[in-house]
């Protein structure tokens, strides 16, 4: 395999910034999981008898309860989102954004999941109470209308809080891509243009929505540095995962795994209720309980979603370079996207195993050499 356009400088600070990545990872879970059996073991007891003398409003208790737990984790874990979120890809060079921008986006950030998870957990404590023998089924179903609903919105609602998303100006990579979609007899809403440059150096693409908010996005630093034919042998990619449904399949299996995660967070709640001496799955101050569950049944399944989504990503590939027959424009791309993102090129294997939603960019840039025609390019 020819790494001939790769800068081996860039290969070496790729490494170095994985795996300090991969190290701030670890922290995060473990402090994850320690926030979570502290607060079994000896806070939040305490903390439910502090709110219970202020109401005993169950729909008053659950938000109380949770804002105090989140605030207290985003305080104790802000040091290390600061240092990974800001620190660490300035000091590689992968982001422009000022303190002040990176702050705004946090704070939309949490108001975004306030005003999100606070309805969800009103919705999961309800169902706790009400349908103690079914909540996980019931859950499960909200959590996909809700996924659904995100899916849909996200590229005209939330998107739009943090990046300027407008339609393509190119007057000849939109004729590629249409002429594309008509070849794969398929239609999306559009392509867009997404102001990476106002907080990054990284370039990116990807599809986003479902039905009429469907539509390619890519960032205007990829839009800005590579060539039409490499820029389109992206959007053939991201046009596969369109052909083949990537965002419904996805939602089903993650609806899926998220049932498995709520069945034996059900089983978790009902033996440690008992064991803990908890008033029943309904009480707040079990929530730990539920937490830990999410979080063990997270890493569990975590290859198996991760090893899900490599499969798709080959496929998209695949697509792209049948579509496009130019595997060089394909293989150039992925080469640049190496050096442009740090991105290692053959990373160890059990990093990939473990935390990689694509396959590296070696594996695809290889799978590129080998597609018929590559030697006539």
């Amino acid at each position: 395999m020819s790494y001939a356009h790769i800068d081996p400088q860039r290969q070496r600070k790729a490494k170095e910034y994985a795996r300090t990545r991969r190290r701030l990872l670890l922290v995060d879970l473990a402090l994850g999981l320690g926030g979570a059996l502290a607060l079994l073991f000896a806070l939040s007891r305490p903390l439910t008898a502090l709110i219970e003398r202020i109401t005993t409003n169950p729909w008053l208790e659950v938000p109380i309860y949770m804002a105090i737990v989140s605030t207290a984790y985003s305080t104790a874990t802000f040091p290390l989102s600061y240092y990974s979120g800001f620190v660490l890809p300035h000091r590689y060079g992968l982001s422009v954004q000022t303190l002040r921008s990176w702050l705004s986006d946090q704070a939309k950030g949490a108001a975004l999941g306030a005003a999100l998870g606070l309805p969800l957990a009103e919705g999961l404590y309800w169902l706790l109470r009400t349908a103690p023998g079914t909540w996980w089924i019931w859950a499960g179903v909200g959590m996909l209308a809700v996924t659904v609903g995100l899916s849909t919105l996200a590229p005209v609602l939330i998107l739009p809080l943090f990046y300027k998303l407008i339609p393509l100006d190119d007057a000849e990579l939109v004729g590629r891509f249409t002429r594309l979609a008509q070849r794969a007899g398929t239609r999306v809403e559009g392509v867009y243009t997404l102001d990476f440059s106002s907080r990054t150096t990284a370039a990116n693409a990807g599809l986003m929505g479902l039905g009429h908010t469907r539509r390619i996005v890519v960032g205007d630093t990829l839009h800005d540095n590579y060539t039409a034919e490499e820029i389109e042998s992206i959007l053939a990619h991201e046009l596969g995962h369109h052909v083949h449904h990537d965002i419904g399949w996805g939602i089903a299996v993650n609806t899926g795994l998220t049932l498995g995660g709520l069945f034996l967070a059900n089983l978790a709640l009902r033996r440690g209720a008992r064991a803990f001496g908890f008033r029943g799955l309904g009480d707040v101050a079990a929530f730990p309980l539920l937490a830990l569950a999410a979080f063990l049944f997270g890493l569990i399944t975590l290859p198996l979603g991760k090893a899900y989504s490599r499969w798709r990503e080959r496929l998209a590939d695949q697509f792209a370079l049948q579509i496009t027959d130019n595997p060089h424009a394909f293989s150039r791309a992925m080469l640049k996207l190496a050096d442009q993102n740090l991105a290692e090129i053959d990373p160890e294997r059990w990093v990939v195993w473990l935390l990689y939603s694509h396959p590296p960019i070696g594996e695809r840039v290889a799978m590129a050499e080998r597609w018929p025609g590559m030697e006539t390019h």
